[in-house]
Order: C-alpha cells, then structure tokens, then sequence
C-alpha cells in the first residue's frame, strides 16, 4: 500500500465516522417531527422484523406530527403497537386505517439529557478518528520498516494525515454544536 492510498482510505473512512455521527443524530428527537424517526422502529412482520417504512407510509402531517399508514389493515395494530413500545416514548393514536403520532413537547431537563447524549456520541466519534490517524500512522511505519517509503515521506504524510483528523474533528464539533442549538431552541 502507497502513502497516497494510506491517507486515502484513512479519509475515507473517517467519514464514514462522521456519517455514522450524523445519521445518529436524525435519531435524536428535538421536538419537531420528521419522517426518519420512526426508521429504526421495527414491526413483527408475518414473523419476521421490518422496519416501520417498509410496511407503511410515513408522512408529515404538520411539523409536529406524524402520519402512519400500513399498507395492509391488520397491520395497524401491529405497527402502532410497535411505536408505543419503541425507546423514543412516543403515544401514536389510531384513527381508522392511519396512525397519528403527535410529538410531545420537551422539557428543559430532557433536552439537557439530549444535549449529553449527543455530546458523548461526538466524543466517541472524535475517538473514532484518532484511532482511525492512529492505524495510518502505524501502517505508515511499517512502510518505513519495510524500506518502501522515506523517514521524511512518513514524516510529511503524518503531517497530512494530522490535517485531515483535525478537520474532522472541526467538522463533529461543528455537527454537534448544531444539533445542540437545535435541540435548546424552544
């Protein structure tokens, strides 16, 4: 493996670490509704696990709800029975053959709690990347090692790889920030 294709793949997979960061933050609840919360809400589907958006539309009703509408009518039952018991404590009411779920409004405490939910998720995505520098660096040596590449080579490419984990590292600050800002805003 080359020094470019090092740095290449090291950037690359950070961010798959910040995708990973910011596709866990659309979990994270802030008061408004959007369609992608109920993704990961999984309904017993003739005896098997699917997620709620493969059974079902899902639309926007207004900014703070939600509507669900199976595709079959004896999958309602099951579909709301789903939501109600998913971690994201919301109360989905059945009206005929489409399910309703109003978003309840938070309290300063919880958003307090999101915000240290979501400051620990940044955190292990900052670890994340500095592992991910950490294994470059190392692969970077054994280049050495194996008199592939220059002490200098190695030295200039550390440098590189320090900048693009810098930035990285700006970029989940800057994501976790937002989402901060979001979830205070009442």
């Amino acid at each position: 493996m080359s020094i470019a294709e090092i740095k290449k793949s090291c950037e690359q997979r950070m961010l798959k670490s910040l995708e990973s960061l910011r596709a866990d933050l659309v979990k994270v609840r802030t008061g408004r509704a959007h369609a992608g919360l109920l993704d990961h809400v999984m309904v017993d589907y003739y005896g098997s696990p699917m997620p709620v958006n493969q059974v079902a539309n899902v639309n926007l009703v207004d900014a703070r709800t939600i509507s669900v509408q199976p595709w079959e009518k004896k999958m309602v039952q099951v579909v709301e029975k789903a939501i109600r018991e998913s971690d994201l404590g919301l109360n989905p009411m059945t009206q005929g053959d489409v399910i309703r779920v109003p978003m309840p409004a938070l309290t300063e405490e919880r958003r307090r709690d999101l915000v240290k939910v979501i400051k620990h998720e940044g955190e292990a995505t900052k670890v994340a990347v500095r592992n991910l520098r950490r294994d470059a660096n190392q692969q970077l040596k054994d280049l050495v090692k194996a008199k592939e590449a220059s002490e200098d080579d190695e030295r200039r490419a550390q440098e590189d790889i320090q900048k693009i984990t810098d930035r990285f590292i700006a970029d989940v600050d800057k994501t976790i920030a937002q989402k901060e800002s979001e979830i205070m805003a009442v």
